[in-house]
């Protein structure tokens, strides 16, 4: 059994905000929350998220990659 008078107060329906917006609710032990990036708006959930290659390493980490691959079947 919890002890008594020692816990925070549970709210059911918490609603999460993003720019002033309702984004969604939740349970929370605050009343209300304020999020900067949720799902909706973070570049890795919505497919913009782009990859910055300046120096080739994308490119030669593949290269590296299909030879190995390349390797383990003339072995076979």
């Amino acid at each position: 059994m919890p002890k008594k008078n020692i816990h925070p107060e549970w709210y059911i329906e918490t609603p999460v905000y993003c720019d002033g917006q309702l984004v969604m609710t939740v349970g929370s032990t605050k009343k209300e929350l304020h999020v900067d990036i949720w799902s909706g708006n973070h570049p890795f959930y919505t497919g913009s998220q782009k990859i910055i290659d300046t120096e080739g390493r994308v490119e030669r980490f593949m290269r590296k990659y299909r030879m190995n691959t390349a390797q383990k079947d003339n072995n076979e």
